[in-house]
């Protein structure tokens, strides 16, 4: 076979292939496309969607479950993901959601004692700190943790969320469907709320 025909017959090859079955081929490279941006958004944003379900659940083994879960729900959706213009913020709603459902589940099915061998532990402090001083911070910690939790449910919310480094005011509130200025009033309202109770404990232990 000459060098001309040659050209010609993988000319012909290549056409052949591509026109085979163009939507299969969109198919495969849809597919591509759906699972490295799937991989870049476990990359970028898992230790996001970790510390969410974290300030949610306050228990490392229940925040990897539900960061697992979060993503597995974003590999259901992956077909919308072309279309999502804000990937951090989607992701966080999604994540937001699970782990707030799962903290409702456990709510409903844990029998609640007064020895709660579930309740998470407090930061191990330095060695260098004082016996007593650690003690103290572990109790003011827990205090917290409670009058956090005692908050109206739109307080809690753009407050916990808040505290997480990655979130602006604006992809809190884009998480939790309200204004930038609502996250911002809501969050001052639950932090002078704390205080105000913080100063009256320290009052009465006097």
């Amino acid at each position: 076979m000459d060098e001309g025909r040659t050209v010609v017959v993988g000319d012909v090859i290549l056409r052949g292939a591509a026109t085979i079955d163009p939507i299969e081929n969109d198919r495969t490279i849809k597919a591509r496309t759906q699972g490295e941006m799937l991989e870049t958004l476990v990359r970028e944003h898992s230790r996001l969607v970790y510390r969410i379900a974290y300030a949610v659940l306050r228990r490392h083994h229940d925040a990897e479950d539900a960061t697992q879960e979060t993503f597995m729900r974003v590999l259901r959706y992956s077909s919308k993901l072309a279309s999502v213009e804000d990937a951090k913020t989607w992701l966080a709603r999604i994540a937001w959601r699970v782990a707030v459902d799962r903290s409702r589940q456990r709510a409903r099915t844990r029998e609640i004692t007064l020895d709660d061998s579930e309740k998470p532990l407090p930061e191990v402090a330095s060695s260098d700190t004082p016996a007593d001083e650690t003690v103290h911070g572990a109790d003011v910690g827990a205090v917290l943790e409670r009058m956090i939790a005692a908050l109206p449910e739109k307080l809690r919310q753009p407050l916990i969320l808040s505290t997480i480094e990655e979130m602006s005011p604006r992809e809190v509130g884009a998480t939790l469907g309200i204004n930038e200025a609502a996250v911002r009033s809501r969050v001052f309202r639950a932090r002078q709320i704390l205080r105000e109770k913080l100063a009256a404990r320290s009052a009465g232990n006097r």
